[in-house]
């Protein structure tokens, strides 16, 4: 029975080819990586269809999915906005919070958001 055990130890399965051989001819050099600005250079040179959407496009195609929306004061989704000030919230301690802020702090969370002033 022992006999049978070592025949099978040593039997183990094969994951690589034995004639398995590198192609790449680095010669142990390190890879250099490009920057933005180089990729967006070598796409320039190249010959693309009028429709192609890359890097250096601007008429990307918009988005069938909406923009998410995300609480001004923590930073999580926010599925709630307060109708009087238009700020967004995520939950009722967010909402506690908001009520007692003033006029200008307001102003301030929709200016950097990018929204338009209140009408108070």
């Amino acid at each position: 029975m022992s006999v049978e055990n070592n025949a099978k130890s040593d039997t183990r399965p094969v994951y690589k080819a034995t004639t398995f051989q590198h192609t790449s001819k680095s010669n142990n050099k390190k890879r250099a990586w490009k920057s933005l600005k180089q990729i967006i250079s070598a796409e320039r040179t190249l010959p693309w269809p009028e429709d192609y959407v890359h890097y250096s496009s601007i008429n990307a195609p918009p988005s069938f999915k909406p923009a998410e929306k995300f609480s001004d004061l923590s930073g999580l989704a926010a599925p709630y906005t307060d109708p009087q000030t238009r700020l967004r919230f995520a939950n009722k301690e967010e909402y506690a919070t908001l009520i007692g802020l003033p006029m200008d702090i307001t102003a301030g969370y929709l200016a950097l958001r990018g929204a338009s002033s209140i009408v108070g």
